[in-house]
């Protein structure tokens, strides 16, 4: 029986290729979306058109009861949860100072909040069998909490995000869930890209380059592995 994985922001970017090539490697597709249908529907067609299984769902996951929801719809089609990848994340890329009260509460509410009430919500079902993982995405600064110009409350949330993933492994070891944070720096999406001779590695990261960790998480390590933070940087904030 197929895996099923659920892929918060699957819509576009990262998640869009995430559940893309998660599809690849034999799992059922839940794919969240917030507002974006028509893109939940282009990855769900891609991931189609190459034989898998996707479903749509939407909800807003900065609310309890619709993260809840969410996770009944997946069990209702499903009937199980094996894989949680908690990607979503909005960024602006204005001074902290400038930010509007839409926007600061857009960078909580798009990171540290849909992942706690996300994970809070599966475990129930996660816990019944299956891989039990949990992964995170996160920044490859977020495990160091300092000053930033830009997107202060981005920033603060995926630090949440990452004492989150420690907090939530901690409680579900004895579960046999897994939970894992995997931190890229600048990818081929990314707004503000530097010129890559900065990147140590000399080029931005690749969709393929996240996925690849994914899968080592999902696939590969052993519970016993959880709470560890991957950065997935090409070097890019390790100074």
């Amino acid at each position: 029986m197929s895996p099923i994985a659920l892929v918060t922001g699957s819509s576009g970017g990262l998640g869009a290729a995430l559940a893309q090539s998660l599809a690849a490697e034999g799992f059922n597709l839940a794919l969240h979306y917030r507002s974006n249908q028509a893109g939940a529907l282009q990855t769900a067609a891609a991931i189609r058109a190459m034989g898998g299984i996707a479903e749509c769902f939407q909800a807003d996951l900065s609310r309890e009861a619709e993260a809840l929801a969410l996770v009944d719809a997946i069990r209702a089609d499903f009937g199980g949860l094996d894989l949680l990848v908690n990607n979503v994340g909005t960024y602006h890329e204005r001074h902290g100072l400038d930010l509007s009260e839409a926007e600061w509460f857009e960078g909580l509410n798009s990171t540290v909040t849909p992942t706690f009430f996300t994970t809070r919500a599966a475990l129930p079902l996660m816990r019944q069998g299956g891989l039990k993982r949990v992964v995170n995405i996160g920044d490859s600064s977020c495990d160091r909490p300092g000053a930033r110009d830009l997107a202060w409350s981005y920033h603060i949330g995926k630090t949440g995000v990452w004492m989150l993933t420690r907090s939530f492994a901690a409680s579900e070891a004895a579960n046999g869930i897994a939970v894992n944070l995997i931190s890229p720096g600048f990818l081929e999406n990314s707004v503000g890209q530097p010129d890559p001779k900065q990147i140590p590695a000399g080029r931005l990261g690749s969709f393929q380059d996240i996925h690849q960790a994914v899968r080592f998480l999902a696939l590969e390590a052993p519970a016993y592995l959880s709470g560890s933070h991957l950065v997935l940087s090409g070097g890019w904030n390790l100074r």
